[in-house]
């Protein structure tokens, strides 16, 4: 048994797999303690945390219904927790050993009632409260509720949505909202929830609900109401059942509204049974008004919007896709909106997965599409290995060798599928179809029948246009079903030459499924409407308060909660708590001093206002957050803040307290290696981005460029020489912020690095826009020196060049690659000049092609044959081929080595390029020379990605141009194979295509 100084073990009380609990008696003063130990000799931070976070809670609380602990132990780095001990035993227990009375259950309904007062009275959320987590002596009738290792000190929380199996709480008792699958933060009154669904048990034997797919559950939790108790026993009165149904509702507002309120009730009913045996009818919560200010959830005035959006996931439900556009200004309400999906989404066991375009980081390729993907792979890690091996089958089938694609862009994916193989560069248009089909793909395992997808993406105005490209690609593929994509965007943000106006257009003329919702502000009456559910009231008493609010804010909801919280903050609104007899508590409010309060009509100054009052350490923190984004961390918000990332999550703490910032993941250890670590939130968001810009808007605007570049050095030294994606392009933009600061050339050439690394990044994910302007900014800071810096300057002009063209500009482009031609060195030149191939084909300038081709070969010492000369040319070419096959098969030539040789390789790229401009020409002769030469190259000195291409070409040469065919079908194959053996899909397909061409025609099946 478990030895600990100071304590002596009597007994085990109870055995879990993780946890076992021991009763024990203290040495020192011979008191009675229960100790909870962790089983695991080395357990998960997250079992740590909660011990951690029970002890801190609990430790300094002193009342009647509530356990204390006395002191949290080590043994290695094990947890001890050690614990008050009343001698009793849990709920649960007690009702399975003992047949209790109905009148025993109403005291002991009563007793929990009052702790809960107690626990909510100090501002402390249960979130767990079960039968397992209710103790009682039944011989001294001592009752205390336990367990607080999930409890929170928050007025309130923001659950996301988790696979059931790891939601925080007992299942059969967890609140809806709690679920993170409605659109409702979680605050105390989740725990009356739980508290009625432990009643329903204490008085019928079992929970509102069970079963055993926790899907179903946490479905029959948001939505079906349970069977009235009275109903399951007569012998339970009617009132006592109405009183917990009245705790079960589905919504907080409709549930009571403070812990007093239930236990007057149980109260009456315990009263009326003691002196009467029967309780009768009376009007439950007459006592029951909160003495702490909380705004009303509901939604109001969006009947109509609810019932087409949730017709929308219906269609798509039955096999269709969607776009479903919501327009309204900042604060309207989209989110909560989007966010009455969870229900019918949850019963069809579908995935909502969202994100968020930011304000002041808009550069970032598919940020938001990213976040939401993220979220996504974040949640298929909390499934079981059995349901993780299950996605990882279909995504390793759906993205064959293109996983990389995938992790380039979202780095978690890597934890599902595991380390990928390299993709080889493409050409920038191939390279943008091959990313585009990717992640199309990648998609596609997500939205099925059994299990629809809804991706929701806020905040439009701001997506970048790679993003938009990419929802285009989605919502024209006529194979996508069960897909229902929802952009919120500010219509008075979005006019007539807005891209995404553009992206809308073109989508409208493909027909593609589009459906718009535009919210209005709120009217009169249901401002007043929220303002009486707020202040539990009628409607008629707060219209002269509504209509001011109501000119101040304009009827949006956002402005409206805000600006109601202020007043209360400022004692315009407070609370009257009665005589206790007649006199009922109320809300009350002074509208004289209201109207003549100078409260300003602006958002955006109303939270500037409300930051002000927060710490001067606060206000500072805030102001580093609002320069990462909507969301940020505490790692890179202490690296930019220069303090521990200990002392950072203090300063922030107030603003989490104030609601102006909220956790974005659960407490943990800080340092996950050191039990004895303090507790913290690693992941936060602001409330709204006007909070986000309201802290922003605190930083004068001349001290801006001094505070990024601030940032950015410190992130970049941090982070050395940064990988990830997410890190480029924060640092960069920091960097460039401040930029115009930066006097010494040595850093002015690392920025400029720095651009040109966040432009090869968002080139492979096909971000080309996003590209063009990273380069541009690094040209600007760092004009060149072919001498002194000549890597970075060949890199930069060239990379520009092609970004410049993709991107449209084919002047720049092409004057940017002259410049290369002008000071480059030999092989850079004709790299360089292969470039001016592509762009010129592409434009239909083939002769212009060929041209620039014959001046890059010429450098290279391989020039085109003259016009004359080419039939012996080519078969000269032809018997250098019959040459190097001897002695071995075309099959054989997968196995050649990888070439070497600079030039040839440097040629290889030239003739690769123009060889279909070639054949654009007509000049068919020409055309067979090229891919002749190609392969003669690869044969002397090995292959190159471009010989698999140059194969297969070759291959239908021979056989549609000299009725080759075994021969051509040989060459063919090879292409294919190589290309299959460098990974290369693209290149795979298009060896099938060239492969299908002329076996179509000699009437042979592919292999």
């Amino acid at each position: 048994m478990l030895s600990i100084p100071g304590l002596t073990i009597l007994e085990k009380l109870y055995d879990s797999p993780s946890t076992v609990v021991y009763r024990a008696r203290r040495v020192e003063d011979d008191s009675p303690v229960v100790l909870k130990v962790l089983k695991d000799d080395f357990p998960q931070p997250a079992e740590i945390t909660r011990y951690k976070q029970e002890y801190e809670i609990t430790h300094h609380l002193d009342l009647k219904q509530v356990i204390r602990s006395y002191r949290l132990d080590y043994l290695r780095n094990t947890p001890v927790l050690v614990l008050e001990d009343i001698g009793g035993i849990s709920l649960q227990q007690l009702m399975l050993s003992r047949d209790l009375s109905l009148t025993g259950r109403l005291e002991m309904a009563v007793a929990i009632a009052e702790g809960i007062a107690e626990i909510h009275s100090v501002h402390i959320l249960h979130k767990d409260i079960s039968p397992a987590n209710i103790v009682f002596n039944p011989e001294t009738h001592q009752l205390k509720i336990i367990d607080f290792g999930i409890a929170s000190v928050l007025s309130r929380e923001s659950p996301t949505i988790r696979n059931p199996d790891v939601l925080e709480g007992t299942l059969a008792y967890i609140s809806p909202e709690q679920t993170g699958r409605m659109n409702r933060a979680v605050d105390y009154r989740s725990d009356f929830y739980s508290f009625g669904a432990t009643l329903y048990e204490l008085f019928t034997g079992a929970p509102p609900f069970s079963g055993n797919d926790p899907l179903e559950l946490v479905h029959r939790h948001l939505t079906q109401p349970p069977r009235p108790m009275h109903e399951l026993d007569p012998r339970i009165p009617p009132p006592l059942s109405d009183l917990v149904a009245k705790l079960l509702a589905k919504t907080a507002e409709d549930r009571y509204q403070s812990a007093w309120g239930v236990w007057a009730d149980l109260q009456i009913c315990l009263d009326q049974w003691r002196r009467q045996g029967r309780v009768e009818p009376f009007r439950l919560g007459q006592w029951d008004i909160p003495s702490h200010f909380q705004l009303s959830q509901k939604l109001y005035g969006r009947e109509q919007e609810v019932a087409e959006l949730l017709d929308a996931f219906d269609r798509i439900s039955r096999g269709g896709r969607q776009l479903m556009l919501i327009g309204g200004y900042s604060g309207i309400g989209k989110t909560c909106l989007v966010q009455e999906l969870f229900k019918p989404l949850t019963k069809a066991r579908g995935y909502l997965i969202s994100g968020k375009f930011d304000q002041f980081q808009r550069n970032i390729p598919y940020s938001a599409l990213v976040n939401a993907c993220q979220e996504l792979v974040r949640q298929l890690l909390t499934e079981s290995e059995n349901k993780l091996q299950h996605w990882r089958d279909l995504l390793a089938a759906a993205l064959e060798q293109s996983g990389q694609i995938i992790i380039d862009v979202i780095p978690e994916a890597e934890l599902i599928i595991g380390p990928q193989p390299g993709v080889p560069e493409l050409p920038p248009r191939e390279a943008q179809n091959r990313f585009n089909l990717v992640f199309q793909r990648f998609l596609q395992v997500f939205y099925r029948a059994e299990h629809p997808l809804i991706i929701f993406l806020d905040d439009l105005q701001w997506a970048d246009a790679a993003t938009l490209k990419l929802l285009e690609v989605l919502l024209t593929d006529d194979s996508a079903r069960y897909l229902l994509l929802i952009g919120a965007y500010r219509d008075n943000e979005v006019g007539d030459d807005h891209p995404l106006t553009a992206v809308l257009a073109r989508l409208a003329k493909q027909g593609a499924p589009l459906q718009s919702l535009m919210l209005s502000p709120m009217t009169l009456g249901q401002t007043a409407e929220l303002i009486a559910d707020t202040l539990f009231c009628d409607q008629g008493s707060v219209l002269p308060l509504a209509e001011l609010v109501q000119g101040k804010t304009g009827g949006n909801p956002f402005f409206i909660g805000q600006f109601l919280s202020t007043l209360y903050q400022e004692g315009l609104i407070h609370f009257a708590a009665g005589d206790g007899k007649e006199e009922r508590p109320r809300w009350l409010w002074d509208m004289a001093s209201i109207a003549q309060a100078n409260f300003t009509d602006n958002v955006v100054d109303l939270m500037i206002g409300k930051l002000k009052k927060l710490p001067a350490p606060t206000i500072e923190t805030l102001q580093l957050a609002a320069c990462l984004g909507d969301h940020f961390d505490l790692s890179t918000l202490a690296i930019i803040h220069a303090h521990p990332a200990l002392e950072t999550h203090q300063h922030l703490f107030p603003a989490i307290q104030q609601g102006l910032v909220l956790p974005a993941s659960s407490l943990e250890l800080l340092d996950a290696r050191h039990a004895e670590s303090p507790l913290v939130y690693s992941h936060f968001r602001f409330l709204h981005d006007r909070v986000q810009q309201a802290a922003y808007a605190l930083i004068e605007e001349r001290l801006r460029p001094a505070l990024h570049l601030r940032v950015g050095r410190l992130l970049l030294a941090s982070a050395g020489d940064p990988e990830s994606v997410e890190q480029v392009f924060a640092l960069v933009d920091h960097l460039n912020l401040g930029q115009a600061l930066i006097t010494a050339p040595e850093e002015l050439s690392t920025v400029a690095r720095l651009n040109r690394e966040a432009a090869r990044k968002a080139r492979l994910s096909a971000a080309y826009d996003a590209s063009l302007r990273y380069l541009q900014q690094a040209m600007s800071i760092f004009s060149g020196d072919w001498v002194a810096h000549y890597p970075l300057t060949l890199a930069l002009y060239k990379e520009s060049a092609e970004a410049e063209y993709l991107n449209g500009n084919y002047d720049r482009a092409e004057w940017l690659i002259n410049e290369v031609w002008e000071h480059a060195q030999v092989l850079d030149r004709a790299g360089v000049y292969a470039q001016l191939v592509t762009q010129r084909t592409m434009l239909g300038k083939n002769e212009e092609a060929i041209a620039a081709a014959a001046q890059a070969l010429h450098l290279l010492g391989m020039d085109f044959p003259d016009e004359a000369e080419l039939p012996k040319a080519v078969e000269a070419e032809l018997a250098d081929i019959e040459r190097g096959l001897q002695g071995r098969t075309v099959a054989s030539l997968i196995d050649l080595p990888a070439m070497s040789e600079v030039t040839v390789m440097a040629a290889m790229k030239v003739l690769m390029t123009v060889h279909t401009t070639v054949y654009f020409a007509n000049r068919y002769l020409l055309y067979s020379w090229v891919l002749a030469r190609m392969t003669a190259l690869s044969i002397r000195y090995g292959n190159v990605p471009e010989s698999a291409k140059g194969y297969a070409s070759f291959g239908n040469t021979l056989a549609a141009n000299l009725g080759r065919y075994q021969t051509g079908y040989e060459f063919g194959m090879l292409g294919f194979r190589l290309a299959e053996k460098y990974g290369d899909q693209g290149l795979k397909c298009e060896a099938c295509l060239i492969l299908s061409m002329f076996l179509n025609h000699w009437n042979r099946p592919l292999a």
